[in-house]
C-alpha cells in the first residue's frame, strides 16, 4: 500500500475510533475544517486508547497496574517516535496519523506527554487530598487538550493558553461531578477529601449514596456539590474571554465548549445535585439551544439562561 494511502486509512481509524467513544472532546465537530477534523481525531484517538490503558479491564482479565504502566510506557515510546522517525517507519495507524498532524501543524509533544502522564497518575493515584492535588492533575489531564486545539489553529500566546487553561480545567471539573458516581463504582474519588471533611461527609457514605442510588435527603452532600460547583463555574467565568480572543474557524467551537461545560453546571444545579440518581447530561434540545447561542457574541448574559 502506498503511504498515502496507508495515512488515508490511519485517519479514518482514527476518525472511527472518535465516533465509537465520542465523549466531551471535539473529536468530529462541523465546526472547524475536514483536515483539522482529522487531527483532532489522531489525537482523541491517541488519547482514548491510553485511557483505555489506564482504566479500562484487558480483553480477558484485568490489568494489573503494573501491566497498565507497562502499556502506557509502551505508547510512550511509540509517540516520541512518531515525533522523532520518518513517517514512512510509523506503522501503527494512530501514530501515523498523529505524526503526520503533529509536522502539518507543528503540536508539541510536551502537551501529549502530559496527557500520558494524567493517565500513569490515574493508575498510582484514585484519591486527591485536597483541591490544589485535582487542579494539577487536570493540568496534565484536561489542559493539553485545549493547548493543543489552538496549537492547531496557531495561536501560540501564552496569554491564550491560560485562558484555556481555565476552561479546560473547569470542562474536567464539571465532568467530575457529573459522573461522581460512575467514577466511584470505580473505587476513583475525584472530590478532595479534604473537602468531604469540610461538609462532615465520609468516603463510606458516599458508598451508601451510591448503593441507594439517591442523596437527595442529605443537605451536607447538597452543600458540598453547591461549593464545587459555584467554585467550577468560577474557573469557567476565569475564561470566558477566549472564543472573543481568536478567528472566527475556531470560535464558535471554543463558545460551545464553554456552553456546554456551563450547562452541565445548571443540569447538576437542576438535579438537587443528587448525581447518584441521575447523570445530568445534555440531551439534542440542550445541544440545538448552545447551537444558536454560540452565534451571539460572549457578553454578560452568556453565563445565564441554559
Amino acid at each position: 500500500m502506498k503511504f498515502e494511502q496507508r495515512l488515508q486509512a490511519a485517519y479514518a481509524e482514527c476518525q472511527r475510533i472518535s465516533r465509537r467513544h465520542y465523549e466531551n472532546f471535539p473529536t468530529a465537530s462541523r465546526l472547524v475544517p475536514r483536515d483539522k477534523r482529522d487531527a483532532l481525531a489522531a489525537i482523541y484517538a491517541f488519547a482514548r486508547a491510553a485511557d483505555d490503558f489506564a482504566d479500562e479491564p484487558g480483553a480477558e482479565r484485568p490489568l494489573r497496574p503494573e501491566e497498565r504502566l507497562q502499556a502506557l510506557a509502551g505508547w510512550r515510546e511509540q509517540l516520541n517516535e512518531c515525533f522523532s522517525k520518518p513517517l514512512g517507519e510509523i506503522s501503527h495507524p494512530i501514530f501515523l496519523a498523529l505524526g503526520d498532524a503533529a509536522r502539518r501543524y507543528k503540536l508539541s509533544l510536551t502537551n501529549l506527554d502530559n496527557l500520558l502522564r494524567a493517565f500513569e497518575q490515574d493508575v498510582r493515584q484514585n484519591r486527591h487530598p485536597n483541591f490544589d492535588s485535582l487542579r494539577a492533575y487536570c493540568a496534565c489531564s484536561a489542559n493539553p487538550v485545549g493547548r493543543l486545539v489552538l496549537e492547531l489553529f496557531d495561536y501560540r500566546d501564552p496569554e491564550l493558553f491560560a485562558l484555556s487553561d481555565r476552561i479546560c480545567t473547569a470542562l474536567q471539573l464539571a465532568n467530575f461531578w457529573q459522573d461522581v458516581a460512575v467514577d466511584l463504582s470505580r473505587d476513583r474519588v475525584y472530590l478532595p477529601l479534604d473537602d468531604l471533611a469540610r461538609f462532615g461527609l465520609t468516603l463510606a457514605e458516599l458508598q451508601e449514596f451510591l448503593a441507594a442510588k439517591k442523596a437527595i435527603t442529605e443537605e451536607r452532600w447538597r452543600q458540598l456539590m453547591a461549593f464545587e460547583v459555584a467554585r467550577t463555574a468560577e474557573i469557567f467565568e476565569q475564561g470566558r474571554a477566549l472564543p472573543e480572543r481568536v478567528g472566527r474557524e475556531l470560535r464558535r467551537q471554543l463558545r460551545l465548549t464553554w456552553l456546554g461545560g456551563m450547562c452541565i453546571l445548571e443540569k447538576i444545579r437542576a438535579v438537587h445535585y443528587d448525581v447518584f440518581r441521575q447523570r445530568p447530561t445534555l440531551r439534542a434540545a440542550d445541544f440545538a439551544r448552545l447551537y444558536f447561542k454560540s452565534w451571539l457574541r460572549f457578553g454578560n448574559h452568556a453565563a445565564g439562561n441554559y
